[in-house]
């Protein structure tokens, strides 16, 4: 009896797998086991996966901003750096007389130092 009970065993798991396999290759299995069952959860799946790569975009773009920005920060520093420079060098006293020589102005150097008034009061 035990002999006819395991025969019977292995006649059924044959005919299961191959209904699995031609359920699955036809499509059914897929459709109505699978994916509907899990509907809501393929659903969630599907708009993680959509906010992840929007995510991802949006970091990208915060990132070439950055870069860009920096690099502006950097090339007006420079030139603030610069126009400092210049600034310092033209108002040395001696680029100042040179200058109003050059323009034909008739301004004079002092010759004697500058005095302070001192007032009194009451």
């Amino acid at each position: 009896m035990a002999e006819i009970k395991e025969k019977e065993g292995k006649k059924a798991s044959p005919a299961k797998s191959g209904s699995f396999l031609k359920e699955f290759l036809s499509g059914s299995m897929v459709t109505e086991k699978i994916i509907l069952r899990n509907l809501w959860y393929v659903l969630l799946i599907t708009l993680l996966t959509a906010i992840y790569i929007g995510n991802r975009f949006h970091a990208e773009k915060i990132t070439r901003e950055l870069t860009k920005t920096q690099r502006e920060v950097r090339d007006l520093r420079s030139e603030s750096l610069s126009t400092s420079a210049d600034l310092m060098n033209l108002s040395r006293q001696s680029e100042v007389y040179n200058l109003i020589k050059e323009r034909g102005l008739t301004l004079e150097e002092l010759k004697t130092p500058p005095y302070k008034v001192i007032v009194n009061k009451k």
